[in-house]
């Protein structure tokens, strides 16, 4: 187990290389002169030159890749361009928001719509399951905007029984009160496609021989289902669900930004309005680190499911 980790280290290495490199380019190549943002429309020559200097872009490239790669080991991107503070105190403020909504919704959304896939694929083309199929797709026909727009409507405006928007300093109260009405538009949004996906994993599952051979053995239908198929189809379940969680930091951009959480995703839209360069450029690259991670991280959970799986 461990040489398996530590190879799987040594193998993201040219990854994360290239990762870096991709970034550096494109800052370099195609975001512009980033000395020209700074200095704003009122300034000259001088002060241009000054602030290239500060900057470091007046180096050779080979510098300013040397300068970047010293900034990811280090963690130190500087300072933000637009608000002075300190980018790494930046993700670390910002990522306790996101993970206080992500974290619980990602739960409750796997297990949900695990449980129904469960239920209504053991009942392939009956009533029950073509209901639920047409409510998804009517589901995921909907825009995430009208979900929020309606969901602060009438059960925050209308009803009062959640804040409309707002973040405090409480833990606690930021789970149980600003993060719930979030969490229940988001999963409103996201169960429907996960039903449909898990649906299909369970069904390559239900016709198996064990499934049958199980049956034969007297084994009660509530044990094939959570035990049997469940452990079986709980593979492609666990990829699709690691897969996206580094995504989910920045995808969730809409919910924060409309609720007022201080996430990551409303940090990132807020970086790209104002061009904040040392920002955008942090969170890609520890997003791209976080994902071949939770990679790892997939492969480990495989063996834990599956004694079957062996890590080579």
């Amino acid at each position: 187990m461990t040489a398996y980790i530590l190879r799987r280290l040594w193998q993201m290495a040219p990854t994360m290389l290239g990762v870096i490199l991709l970034v550096f380019f494109l800052f370099n190549w195609v975001g512009g002169d980033p000395a020209y943002i700074l200095a704003g429309k009122m300034s000259n020559a001088e002060q241009i030159a000054n602030i290239r200097s500060q900057l470091g872009i007046d180096q050779p490239y080979y510098v300013q890749l040397w300068i970047f790669i010293k900034q990811i080991v280090s963690f130190d991107f500087g300072n933000s361009w637009s608000t002075g503070e300190a980018v790494s105190s930046i993700i670390g403020n910002r990522l306790g928001p996101s993970l206080t909504v992500l974290i619980p919704l990602t739960i409750i959304e796997t297990a949900i719509a695990i449980a129904l896939a469960l239920a209504i694929a053991f009942k392939r083309g009956s009533f029950t399951d073509r209901s639920v199929m047409i409510a998804c797709t009517v589901g995921m026909s909907v825009s995430i905007l009208v979900y929020i727009i309606v969901g602060q409507y009438f059960f925050a405006y209308k009803l009062g029984l959640f804040p409309v928007q707002g973040w405090g300093n409480n833990f606690a109260e930021n789970l149980f009160k600003y993060s719930v009405l979030p969490i229940l538009i988001a999963m409103a949004v996201g169960v429907a496609p996960n039903l449909r996906l898990f649906r299909t994993f369970v069904l390559d599952e239900v016709n198996q021989d064990y499934v049958r051979t199980a049956r034969a053995k007297g084994v009660s239908e509530h044990r094939v289902k959570w035990v049997h198929v469940l452990r079986n189809a709980a593979i492609p379940i666990i990829t699709h669900v690691m897969s996206n969680l580094p995504s989910l930091l920045i995808g969730a951009f809409l919910i924060e930004r409309f609720f007022s959480i201080p996430g990551i995703g409303r940090e990132v839209i807020l970086a790209v309005e104002r061009s904040d360069f040392p920002v955008i450029k942090a969170i890609t690259v520890y997003v791209a680190a976080a994902t071949m991670l939770f990679n790892l991280l997939t492969d480990l959970m495989y063996q834990a499911v599956d004694p079957r799986v062996t890590l080579k």
